[in-house]
């Protein structure tokens, strides 16, 4: 299904690559067995894998394995599917933070090695389990550009899938001679302005936790991050936006972030983690890639990708169905009922479902030529409960599943 987006506040019309959307929620909203959100697949290394592992001394073999998705609902299976964690692993670290951020389940894919091809390997493996919604990266390496790279290509896997949202790590300067340097505001501005596409969101700074083996390491905050999106999205919903929530875990800030940063880089899309006296060290912000304003919050944007996985999960048959008006009927009928539960549970405004949401699948949105290409084309209007937008996207139905486009002005509607 192919959909497109527009908003109707003139402020907000800008084009936009397509975004596609596919399966998958747990936002308290109906769901169906297996159906669930805030399940990050962690991408990173490893010395070795576990030695229960069969044939684990091989190292052919044992690549093998590394390929392999691990699903963890527990911090404890680390070391039983994963390996024992050390005191440097990025990896374990953003696990470990995950799950003490309130995270259930999430899945480690194992890399063989820092090069591209061994991320590619790994993302073409994320691809598909239609299960995973978030993709973190914790590794990083000492070339910036190599660093850029890979975290576009995380980014264009996300795009390219259609169904989850990068959690990016802002980058850190360069270790001085005794002394560790932060990256400074304008060069985490860069980096935002560097990386293209939509389902993504960078974090900055990087923070300091319990080492696994002794003392405080600094760590990047990816996987505490997806602890919190996995928190809000079990108490609250994916409509809320996973920000003013508690960090857990952290130690302090890599560095203090002030009110004069936070209003240099909150414009940039870079979402600041801060420290309050008395309140903890916080997200501060929910802020996506994206350029256009339609696509600006994190919430707003799982919003429509929830949404979307959710028609995909319940409604695949209806590319068997004979595309008629009984089938235009139920697609109606099925998500007016998905969107007035997502009213009554908060995530759309309006005095009421009239004003929150319309649906339409009839003739008009599926004249013959439409039909001649074995697509069933539906229209949704949803209007975010904040920031207060009203965001129309077209979704398309074909053999393929569910996708959505946009955004589009009001003229190009049908």
């Amino acid at each position: 299904m192919k959909a497109s987006a527009s908003v109707l506040d003139a402020r907000m019309y800008s084009s936009e690559k397509s975004p596609g959307v596919y399966l998958e929620d747990q936002f308290n909203l109906p769901r169906g067995r297996g159906f669930s959100t805030g399940v990050p697949a962690f991408l990173g290394l490893m010395r070795s894998v576990p030695t229960e592992f069969p044939d684990a001394k091989d190292p052919e073999k044992a690549k093998q394995h590394r390929r392999v998705p691990r699903m963890l609902s527990l911090w404890s299976q680390f070391s039983i599917h994963v390996g024992r964690p050390y005191q440097d692993c990025m990896l374990a670290y953003a696990v470990r933070g995950f799950f003490e951020n309130g995270g259930a389940r999430c899945y480690v894919i194992m890399l063989d090695d820092e090069s591209e091809r061994s991320l590619e390997d790994a993302l073409d493996t994320a691809a598909s389990f239609h299960t995973i919604d978030l993709i973190c990266l914790p590794d990083v390496v000492k070339d910036r550009k190599q660093n850029f790279e890979r975290q576009q290509m995380v980014v264009n896997h996300c795009e390219n899938t259609g169904d989850r949202l990068a959690i990016l790590d802002s980058w850190r300067a360069e270790k001085k001679e005794g002394d560790v340097e932060t990256e400074s505001k304008e060069g985490v501005a860069e980096q935002w302005s560097s990386i293209d596409g939509t389902n993504g969101a960078l974090y900055y700074p990087w923070i300091w936790v319990r080492g696994i083996d002794h003392g405080k390491v600094i760590v990047p905050p990816c996987g505490h991050v997806a602890g919190v999106y996995a928190r809000t999205d079990a108490s609250q919903g994916v409509h809320k936006a996973p920000a003013n929530e508690v960090l857990e875990g952290v130690l302090e800030l890599e560095r203090q972030v002030t009110r004069q940063d936070q209003d240099f880089l909150n414009p940039r899309r870079v979402n600041c983690l801060r420290s309050f006296p008395g309140r903890g060290i916080r997200v501060w912000g929910a802020r996506t890639l994206a350029g256009h304003d339609a696509w600006t919050y994190v919430n707003v944007r799982r919003l429509f990708l929830t949404a979307v996985r959710w028609i995909n999960w319940h409604m695949a048959d209806v590319v068997f169905e004979p595309n008629d008006v009984r089938l235009w009927a139920r697609i109606e009928r099925d998500l007016n009922a998905y969107f007035v539960d997502l009213y009554q549970r908060g995530a759309l405004k309006g005095r009421g479902p009239q004003e929150a949401f319309y649906v339409k699948c009839n003739e008009e949105t599926n004249p013959p030529e439409v039909r001649d290409l074995g697509q069933v084309i539906t229209e949704i209007g949803l209007a975010p409960a904040n920031p207060y937008e009203f965001v129309v996207v077209r979704l398309i139905h074909g053999a393929s599943g569910v996708s959505i486009s946009g955004p589009i002005r009001p003229e190009q509607n049908l």
